[in-house]
């Protein structure tokens, strides 16, 4: 049985129906505790290194739920979006070609720790299609269903139009029911800021309720504004694009790097998970999971969690951190919480229906890991409404090596959840489990 962790709360009286109030980890919840700024001269690196799955070693689920490996063998799999139709498209994918970004001594250090970790690798620039599931919790059904992407990685589908969110654009291709690839040119709807920086590569897209509009993430180009506010033109951003007339708004900015995107089920309000800036302390700053509210500007690079000031940042712009807006929900500090799925079917237990399943792809800014592992936050009326719980862990042997890394995360037609590991190149699957 899952359960939370509670405390009396503040006040309240000792002894029978004494209130209670769930007690939240450091960095998580809707008021987290904060850390005081911790700048080093030299940040720290603690990337976990590769050690991939052998034989029949998986993740840990939560008790009650059983895991099986849907697609194993994939090229670095990062996301996943679920057709009508039940059909699983997985984008194989890694960055593109990224000259200005990581120079120097700094960019060197970076680069040998991302090949430690499984993450230096070139892109597959495919969107691979996986249909049915066996007996044994496997897709029936492999095929290339798109290539010669451009670092692909978002996807949504509307009416007959599937958009792909490559690295520096926003492509639209046919889309038939059943298909299992397609070979029609795609045409550009959208520019999206790449190159030659592209600090933050990774585009997503969702569509609203009513398909009129779609939602594009751009992260930003730096860590906290290093490379000159001039480079940031369009970036740290949720952007909106009106299909009907192709014209599109900056729809929410200050968030340094937003990935997954979903509209909760009850309110239909959008909600993103953001990965905060580093390099600030083991816990700061916190990742987090929030509405997104129209014109609403959340901080980076000038403030974060709200009004709290970075002085690392230069110029000040202290009229812009007083506009800055608290989150709704921290998710702990460099867990590189980047997946992002409302559970509104109906397979799981209710415990687990209505909440938000989020892939944290672990630290490499902290001397203790953090994330490596997906985590379910409870909702209740369209809002966060308890401590997370782990539903997906054991990513990381105790000797801190990474077995694996999640990413996206989707729920498939069957109701199961399924999860993209892209160090350890296999697509999960979780369902409950069966006596």
């Amino acid at each position: 049985m899952r359960t939370a962790i509670l405390t009396l709360s503040a006040g309240a009286a000792i002894g029978a129906g004494a209130a209670l109030a769930p007690t939240y980890p450091m960095g998580w919840g809707p008021n987290p505790a904060l850390a005081e700024p911790n700048k080093t001269l030299i940040p720290t690196l603690n990337v976990a290194p590769v050690d991939r799955w052998k034989g029949d070693e998986k993740p840990v689920p939560a008790s009650g739920f059983s895991v099986t490996a849907y697609a194993r063998d994939l090229d670095h799999p990062r996301w996943l979006y679920v057709l009508p139709n039940g059909d699983v498209l997985v984008a194989e994918t890694a960055a593109p070609s990224k000259p200005e970004d990581g120079k120097g001594i700094k960019g060197a250090i970076m680069k040998h720790e991302m090949k430690k970790a499984g993450s230096a690798t070139a892109s597959a620039n495919r969107i691979t299609l996986l249909r049915d599931v066996d007996e044994r919790g496997v897709a029936k059904t492999r095929g290339t269903f798109l290539k010669d992407l451009n670092s692909p990685f978002g996807m949504v589908l509307v009416d007959k139009d599937l958009y792909i969110a490559n690295t520096d654009a926003v492509v639209r291709f046919p889309y038939t029911e059943g298909a299992t690839s397609i070979s029609a040119a795609g045409m550009k709807v959208m520019d999206l800021p790449g190159g030659p920086i592209n600090h933050h590569w990774t585009k997503n897209i969702t569509a609203s309720p009513d398909g009129r509009f779609l939602y594009i993430t751009v992260g930003s180009n730096s860590n906290a504004g290093e490379n000159g506010i001039d480079k940031e033109e369009g970036r740290a951003a949720i952007w909106e694009y009106e299909r009907a007339t192709g014209k599109s708004r900056l729809y929410a900015t200050g968030m340094r790097n937003a990935a997954g995107m979903a509209w909760e089920p009850k309110t239909k309000v959008l909600w993103t998970v953001v990965n905060e800036r580093d390099e600030l302390g083991d816990d700061l700053v916190p990742d987090y999971l929030t509405s997104v509210k129209d014109g609403a500007f959340y901080g980076w690079p000038y403030s974060y969690y709200g009004q709290r000031v970075d002085t690392r940042v230069k110029p000040q712009r202290p009229e812009m951190v007083q506009k800055a807006i608290m989150p709704d929900y921290g998710l702990g500090s460099h867990t590189a919480s980047l997946g992002l799925a409302f559970y509104d079917a109906k397979l799981f237990p209710a415990s687990w229906q209505g909440g938000a399943f989020i892939g944290q792809h672990g630290s490499w800014n902290r001397k203790e890991f953090s994330g490596y592992k997906v985590v379910f936050v409870p909702f209740a009326e369209g809002r966060p409404s308890g401590p997370p719980t782990d539903f997906l862990s054991g990513f990381l042997t105790r000797e801190g090596k990474a077995k694996g890394r999640p990413v996206g995360v989707a729920v498939d037609k069957a109701g199961a959840l399924l999860v993209a590991d892209d160090v350890g190149n296999i697509v999960w699957r979780v369902s409950p489990a069966t006596r």
